[in-house]
């Protein structure tokens, strides 16, 4: 699937004709649908009987194998389970679900190790089996460790013929310089305002993704798009009734949250976790930020009103110190030796800068 944002990319590789480079860095921030970008690519370079816009047709027999799963010369290079499991922040849409060979491994299932490289350049010492392209897909590349780099590396340095390399990313700059160097890179921008507004009037779902919940995500549509479908509304509207009282209780809303967070049916159904609640947060203060410098917020239009009575409650030293201060949480939010005094301290630290605000 090629998302109307997306478009104007994709007329840009079909542009290139057989000029199309042997490695491709696609980029972007999480949530944009990089992966169904390189998805529809895939299908198009191996496609026997691509359609006028350059969409594979669906119907020859490598769309057939593609579909079924058992394209020869398609590989993944993906994290061992063999599944980008993606969280509230990372790139939503375009599962494996085409069916591709993939390279297993028995080790580290957050990363592509070593032997799935060794895998995939085996398989590409064959020729191609209807004497087409073949293509590698590595998604995210920024799972790769050291090793794999470097062996993945020798693949782009020397490509076997008619191989194109598609290594999708939400952080390039955690590749290899050389990995980089070898690629030729396309980001993949947020979507304008326009771009948003006819994809939500052009939604196919029962219920359409709130304008909130793509704010919430950054204006990543996919990003919300999922949020929606593990219960975001519900998860959105308890978290900014909590906080748009004004003045808050940290000890009493840290032990509801507490509860909420191990205890609450829709919140462990969707996945959200405490580093979820946390970038929540930080993006709260972030838009009470923004408002007391002058700016606009970003995340939580929709409660703008009460976000400009509070940011105007707080001195600009305070809040810039309670940003700064969630940044250095967010480092330890993944492993809290207790999550009540986790939770406290960080509702404290935001409570501090709110004194004798009232509801």
């Amino acid at each position: 699937m090629i998302h109307p944002w997306l478009e104007p990319q994709w007329e840009k590789w079909m542009a290139l004709g057989e000029r199309l480079p042997h490695a491709l860095l696609i980029s972007g921030a999480p949530g944009l649908g990089k992966r169904d970008l390189a998805e529809a690519l895939a299908a198009r370079l191996l496609c026997d009987a691509p359609q006028i816009d350059g969409r594979a047709c669906g119907h020859c027999v490598p769309c057939q194998w593609r579909v079924s799963g058992n394209h020869p010369d398609l590989h993944r290079l993906v994290p061992e389970t063999g599944e980008v499991q993606p969280s509230a922040t990372e790139d939503g849409g375009g599962e494996a679900g085409d069916g591709t060979r993939q390279a297993k491994s028995t080790q580290s299932a957050t990363q592509i190790v070593i032997n799935q490289v060794r895998a995939v350049q085996e398989a590409l010492t064959v020729t191609a089996h209807r004497g087409g392209k073949r293509v590698v897909i590595v998604d995210p590349a920024e799972a790769m460790n050291h090793f794999t780099a470097n062996a993945l590396l020798k693949l782009l340095e020397e490509p076997p013929d008619g191989c194109v390399f598609l290594l999708i990313s939400s952080a390039p700059r955690r590749l290899l310089p050389t990995i980089r160097s070898r690629c030729q890179q396309w980001y993949v921008p947020r979507p304008s305002a326009d771009a948003l507004r006819h994809w939500q009037a052009g939604q196919e779902h029962e219920e359409s993704v709130p304008a909130g919940l793509v704010a919430l995500c950054g204006g990543m549509p996919l990003a919300a798009q999922r949020l929606l479908a593990q219960g975001g509304r519900a998860l959105f509207e308890r978290f900014t009734s909590d906080l748009e009282a004004g003045a808050i209780d940290p000890l009493r809303l840290a032990a509801q949250w507490e509860t909420w967070l191990k205890k609450d049916k829709t919140v462990i159904a969707a996945g959200f976790t405490l580093m979820t609640l946390v970038e929540w947060m930080q993006r709260w203060v972030s838009d009470l930020v923004a408002l007391r410098l002058g700016g606009r917020v970003r995340y939580f239009p929709a409660q703008v009103e009460r976000l400009a009575i509070l940011s105007a409650t707080a001195s600009e030293a305070s809040l810039v110190d309670c940003y700064n201060e969630f940044i250095n949480i967010r480092r330890v939010a993944t492993h809290p030796l207790n999550l009540r005094l986790f939770l406290e301290d960080m509702l404290m630290r935001y409570a501090r800068v709110f004194k004798g605000v009232r509801p």
